[in-house]
C-alpha cells in the first residue's frame, strides 16, 4: 500500500514539474544566444557558422588561432613582458575564435545565467582537445567567491564537469577560490599582475599527475599561466588547458 501511494506521489510530482516546465516554455520561449529565434538555446544554423578555430594553424605551444608559424602571443618578448621564459602549461586549445557570435554565447551563458549553454560548449570543446592529450582528469579555473555569488554557479565547473563527463573521466576541484577582480574590463598588464600568484591548491588536494585544466576564454592566458602553476606547485606532472573560445 505504501509502495503505491509513494509511486503516485512521485508520478503526481513529475506531472506538475512538467507542466510547470511547460508554461515556462509558453511564456518564456527558449531562444539562441546568437539569433535569439525561439527553440533551442544554440540552433543548428549558429552552431554551423561559429568562428572554429583551425588547428592546424594555431600555434603548438599556446593554442593561439594564427601562430603556427610566428606566434605573436607565446614569443619571447610577449612572454618577457608577463615575466616568463616559457609558457607554463604542456598545450592549450580553443574550440573558436572570440569573435561576435562567440562573445554572445559567452555573455548569455556567464552574465545571464544560461546554465544550458554548458552542454553544447562542452561538446565543442571536446571535440577540440588534441587526440595526443591523455588526461587523469578534468579540473578548472575556479570562479572567485564573489564571481560565484553573483552568477549562482561556477561558470567553469559546470564546462569542466560536461567536459569530463565526455572524456569519462572524473572532474577533480584541486584549487582554491582565488581573490581577484573581474578580468573583463583590465589591459594585458593588468590581467597578469590581477592573477599573479593569486591561484592555490587547496590544503589536502589529491593532484592528478596529468591534469586538463578548463576555462571558458583564454585572452592574455594569465588566468591559466598561474592556475597551472598552482596545479604544478601542488604535483601535476603535465597540464594542458582548454577554453571554449580564444580572444585573438
Amino acid at each position: 500500500m505504501l509502495e503505491g501511494m509513494s509511486f503516485l506521489i512521485d508520478r503526481a510530482h513529475a506531472y506538475a514539474a512538467g507542466a510547470a516546465e511547460a508554461l515556462a516554455e509558453t511564456l518564456w520561449p527558449t531562444r539562441c544566444a546568437v539569433c535569439d529565434e525561439p527553440g533551442e538555446v544554440l540552433c543548428d544554423a549558429c552552431l554551423r557558422a561559429l568562428p572554429y578555430l583551425d588547428w592546424w594553424r594555431a600555434c603548438p605551444r599556446c593554442g593561439a588561432p594564427f601562430g603556427r608559424v610566428q606566434c605573436s602571443e607565446c614569443n619571447p618578448v610577449t612572454l618577457s613582458r608577463a615575466g616568463r621564459d616559457v609558457v607554463p602549461f604542456d598545450g592549450c586549445a580553443s574550440a573558436v575564435t572570440f569573435e561576435e557570435d562567440a562573445a554572445r554565447i559567452v555573455r548569455t551563458y556567464k552574465d545571464q545565467g544560461e546554465r544550458r549553454l554548458a552542454e553544447p560548449m562542452a561538446r565543442l570543446m571536446a571535440r577540440a582537445r588534441p587526440p595526443a592529450w591523455e588526461p587523469d582528469a578534468v579540473a578548472f579555473v575556479p570562479a572567485s567567491s564573489a564571481a560565484r555569488r553573483h552568477r549562482g554557479f561556477d561558470h567553469a565547473e559546470l564546462l569542466a564537469r560536461g567536459l569530463a563527463q565526455r572524456l569519462d573521466l572524473p572532474c577533480v576541484s584541486p584549487l582554491a577560490r582565488p581573490r581577484t577582480r573581474d578580468q573583463r574590463s583590465l589591459s594585458r598588464r593588468a590581467r597578469m599582475d590581477n592573477t599573479a600568484g593569486r591561484f592555490e591548491a587547496l590544503p589536502g588536494a589529491t593532484v592528478p599527475e596529468r591534469i586538463l585544466l578548463v576555462d571558458d576564454v583564454c585572452t592574455t592566458g594569465a588566468t591559466l599561466f598561474d592556475a597551472t602553476d598552482a596545479l604544478r606547485r601542488a604535483g601535476a606532472a603535465r597540464v594542458w588547458c582548454l577554453t571554449f573560445a580564444r580572444v585573438w
